[in-house]
């Protein structure tokens, strides 16, 4: 679209947010269509750069977008520092008190909440882990 727009035409657009990802892009946009005498509509946010008042609307807009996207990203990495490092899944159970916990499971003289007291292995672990498992011995 960028290299078939001429002068005096129109680019009429949904939102702001689908025409830029950054203020900088939008600026660098906003300063090419402006070169080549392309006129702006925005719906959503209802300007029209044909106007001072549009123009000036359009550059408060695309920077509280910028200022939202920026308070998301601080708000990521602040998570990801109060994770301590910790990024993705749980960490692996110790494969020492699983294997207790089968061992005690296959005996047949322990039920499983009581094998759970034993080991520390919750019921859910247990079961799951003896799920994976038989998959790996049948096959599947």
């Amino acid at each position: 679209m960028l290299e078939r727009v001429t002068a005096h035409d129109t680019v009429v657009i949904e939102s702001l947010s689908r025409l830029e990802r950054s203020t900088k892009d939008l600026i660098e946009l906003m300063e090419l269509f402006q070169s080549k005498g392309v006129n702006l509509v925005s719906l959503k946010e209802s300007i029209d750069t044909k106007s001072s008042t549009g123009k000036l609307l359009f550059a408060l807009m695309s920077a509280i977008a910028q200022f939202e996207r920026d308070v998301i990203a601080d708000r990521t990495r602040e998570g990801l520092a109060a994770a301590r490092g910790r990024v993705g899944e749980r960490p692996k159970t110790d494969p020492e008190p699983i294997s207790k916990a089968v061992k005690l499971y296959e005996s047949q003289q322990y039920t499983v909440m009581e094998i759970s007291n034993l080991t520390g292995i919750k019921r859910a672990t247990l079961y799951q882990y003896l799920k994976s498992e038989k998959r790996q011995f049948c096959g599947r």
